[in-house]
């Protein structure tokens, strides 16, 4: 028992802390000359042209969490570390019709391992943007692709730390490609999106890899009572307490023509490679402080997942197939204590059950919200089991604190 009094020190800590008033004042003498650039704190700082001809908007977040885990048959360990750090750029150049997106990171985790005639990560998006009216969105860059809404969603609008199992396995994540987006929203009417995106399907800072095969996405978003408040289709939890339900229903395929890696756009390389077909499927609902959301992925291939070294054939790999659902549930209490519950499971495909198992994960989580998702305090305690194809079992856990924070 002498493993938990760091935890109850930090859980209550994060019961105590309390959020401070902050006032803003504007002196009425505040010096605006027209030779210098415009300064604006809206969504980060932002930078504006005296002549208007050029904007860029400077955003950071940082995650730094703690976690205590417990695998089976091993000892418990704790593992501090700075999941994540981000810094963006946005804007436009020349016209508003014109605009960019730069984001980059520097956390251990989002870079990965530097490995020998690879490229470092730093870079997640560098994409530009042709936007000639509210309807239409024309991108050409690397960005995330129209796929599952959690994984839409950014790392620092979740209520829980990290995203679902399902999420991990199935997600088609970032590409380097051409997207367009065309979008009907309306504040209390049906609403529709329609987003397509041809990538290369090799994921992001490929080089040195190119091919004649392509990735086809594409996606359809029904707003059935219009629009959610303040964009609120773009960050898990009703922390903006909808006065009327809220609902999206969405559906989102991908077939990635002879992928190289396991995941698709992520994970290992394959000896072999296959072309992979990925179906996404979401719902979410928001009403007055409650949101409820559940999810479909699934990946297949059209030949055998598993892949085996042509000059070595003890060495294989595979490209990761199944499907899992997701289940979610929070309340949002009007003091910005939220509690959240999830379930996922995952069910490997036939080709692959002898080499990983199938998953449950239970997760049950409070949220503070200081100042919404910009600032905010986290801690969860999430169970897995894992049912091997030998009949095994594996039962492991772990429970986490994290402070978000960000501009």
């Amino acid at each position: 028992m002498r493993k938990f009094p760091i935890y109850f020190l930090l859980l209550s800590s994060f019961f105590g802390f309390s959020q401070e008033n902050i006032k803003q004042t504007q002196h009425s003498n505040d010096l605006k000359l027209s030779a210098l650039p415009y300064y604006s704190f809206g969504k980060g700082i932002g930078i504006t042209s005296p002549d208007s001809l050029y904007q860029v908007n400077i955003r950071f977040r940082m995650q730094n969490r703690v976690t205590y885990t417990e695998n089976d048959g091993k000892d418990g360990v704790y593992d501090a570390q700075i999941r994540r750090l981000r810094l963006r750029f946005d804007g436009f150049v020349g016209n508003p019709k014109f605009l960019y997106a730069i984001q980059l990171s520097f956390a251990p985790g989002d870079v990965g391992e530097i490995k020998e005639g690879e490229n470092i990560n730093i870079i997640r998006d560098a994409v530009v943007f042709y936007r000639p009216n509210k309807h239409w969105n024309i991108s050409f860059g690397q960005t995330k692709l129209p796929g599952n809404r959690q994984r839409l969603n950014s790392s620092g609008a979740l209520q829980l730390t990290d995203r679902s199992i399902n999420n991990a396995r199935f997600t088609i994540d970032r590409d380097f490609g051409f997207q367009v987006h065309n979008l009907n929203e309306f504040k209390d009417k049906f609403s529709y999106n329609f987003k397509t995106a041809v990538s290369t399907g090799e994921g992001r800072n490929v080089t040195g890899n190119a091919d004649a095969d392509l990735a086809f996405t594409g996606k359809i978003e029904l707003l059935p009572f219009g629009a959610f408040s303040k964009d609120g289709a773009y960050f898990e939890g009703d922390i903006i307490r909808e006065k009327t339900a809220k609902l999206l229903l969405s559906a989102a395929f991908q077939q990635n023509n002879h992928a190289k890696r396991t995941q698709g756009q992520l994970g290992n390389d394959l000896f072999e490679a296959r072309t992979m077909k990925s179906v996404m499927l979401d719902a979410i609902l928001k009403y007055n402080g409650w949101a409820a959301m559940s999810s479909y992925m699934s990946r297949n291939t059209s030949r055998n997942a598993v892949t085996i070294n042509p000059l070595n054939n003890s060495q294989l790999n595979f490209a990761y197939v199944g499907s899992g659902f997701d289940y979610q549930l929070s309340y949002n209490f009007p003091s910005n204590y939220e509690i959240i519950g999830r379930y996922s499971t995952q069910k490997v495909a036939k080709d692959i059950e002898i080499l990983t198992p199938n998953t449950k994960q239970y997760t049950v989580g409070v949220t503070k919200y200081l100042w919404q998702h910009n600032f905010k305090l986290q801690t969860e305690l999430t169970f897995d089991t894992l049912d091997y194809y030998s009949g095994s079992t594996k039962n492991n856990w772990y429970l986490r604190f994290q402070v978000e924070i960000g501009i």
